[in-house]
């Protein structure tokens, strides 16, 4: 038996516990209060949902008890995932930065003057943060960001521009890369701040997505002023601090999503069973079968290879190049999935319906859910960026060429 399917079996009295309290606290009309809901009902639904979890300690149950988190384990983390993907529990969108970045940067790098400022406000569910890493030149090749961060005694003057910040137009606070030694290494002149996104200085334009919807920003930083007390780690050292944020999830994210796929497939697999205008089912074609067991059977290999990552971590090993398989296979049978989804809905699927807010990636919306999950193989590292670190650094193939 595999480590992590011994470690679950002994946790089925905590599954029954969590099962049930989702029984008895998830609104049941969620979904329909939530479809094509306006943006200010989805923030005042995602801090109703994010405070209901805070009860029992549901929304933060990797952090420390002393910090006032759940303080679970990581296998109950790994039912309490599993439990709200099966339940189709509405996904923190907004609080993901703020419940999973921020801390695994500050518990490991911040002051206590930082922890004691932003954690608590956090898991009272009074702030939002946002992402400020990617720049228009500087995406995939995140070591070549230019905002510049220029030290004057007690405080830093920022300028530059962000790119690709989900829901900063949502948030107080941003997790911050800047530029501090023009003239080192790439990875050596970098800092990392907490950026108050009030400043004088800072200002914000939502860049409207294919879908309709407007989640990515840009930000502009002219003349911001940082205080040197928001400096996240060592001055320079901001690279190694950004390491430890992208690592901080252990993979319990990845396995949300890839229990909520599982989900999703009931919702493709009732809309094959629909008959059509014309008395026909989708299912009832060769094609679209083959297509489904294709799905089917690949959502399992990625359980599977999800369950390796996470065995993994239970044993104590460092992270490989697991993390990139994942990303990789996970993005492009998304991809495959809502394009098949696309495919049984048929002409009525063309059309972009209302969205629902707070749902998995597969909301049976199709055409929508199509359309976003491109993003999937662009963002958190792109496709082509995970192939190059499973071929280098796990096949140990020659590097490819680099640009003079």
């Amino acid at each position: 038996m595999s480590t992590i399917l011994a470690e679950l079996q002994a946790l089925d009295p905590f599954r029954a516990e969590v099962r049930d309290w989702l029984a008895r606290n998830l609104p049941a009309d969620w979904r329909a209060r939530m479809t094509g809901a306006a943006e200010e009902d989805h923030v005042a639904f995602q801090k109703f949902w994010f405070r209901k979890l805070m009860e029992p300690g549901y929304a933060a149950p990797h952090w420390p008890r002393e910090w006032g988190g759940g303080g679970l384990s990581f296998a109950e983390q790994i039912v309490l995932y599993e439990e709200i993907a099966r339940a189709g529990a509405p996904r923190l969108i907004l609080y993901f930065i703020a419940l999973h970045h921020v801390p695994g940067t500050l518990l490991h790098w911040g002051t206590e003057e930082q922890r004691r400022r932003h954690l608590p406000a956090i898991l009272a569910g009074d702030e939002i943060w946002c992402q400020g890493f990617s720049e228009p030149g500087a995406g995939s090749d995140l070591a070549s960001l230019r905002t510049r961060a220029e030290r004057r005694g007690d405080h830093f003057v920022v300028n530059g521009q962000k790119t690709w910040s989900s829901n900063a137009h949502l948030a107080r606070y941003c997790l911050l890369l800047a530029r501090t030694d023009p003239a080192a290494a790439k990875t050596k002149g970098i800092s990392y701040f907490i950026l108050d996104l009030r400043t004088p200085g800072v200002s914000l334009r939502p860049i409207r997505q294919m879908t309709g919807a407007s989640h990515f920003n840009e930000i502009f930083l002219d003349d911001v002023v940082i205080p040197a007390e928001n400096l996240i780690g060592p001055e320079h050292g901001g690279w190694a601090v950004a390491q430890s944020t992208l690592s901080s999830e252990r993979g319990l994210s990845v396995l949300e999503l890839a229990e909520r796929m599982r989900e999703g497939f009931k919702l493709l697999t009732a809309a094959a069973r629909a008959p059509s205008p014309a008395g026909r089912m989708p299912i009832e074609d060769d094609e679209i079968r083959r297509r489904m067991v294709d799905v089917r059977l690949r959502i399992e290999a990625l359980r599977l290879l999800v369950n390796n990552q996470l065995s993994g971590v239970l044993r104590g090993e460092a992270a490989g190049v697991e993390p990139s398989i994942i990303k990789l296979y996970y993005s492009e049978l998304l991809r495959d999935f809502t394009e098949l989804g696309v495919a049984i809905g048929g002409i009525e699927a063309q059309y972009l319906e209302a969205v629902l807010m707070g749902g998995a990636n597969e909301t049976g919306y199709w055409m929508q859910d199509y359309l976003y999950s491109w993003a999937w193989t662009i963002s958190g590292g792109s496709s082509e960026i995970q192939r190059t670190i499973i071929a280098e650094r796990g096949l140990k193939l020659p590097r490819e060429p680099r640009a003079a």
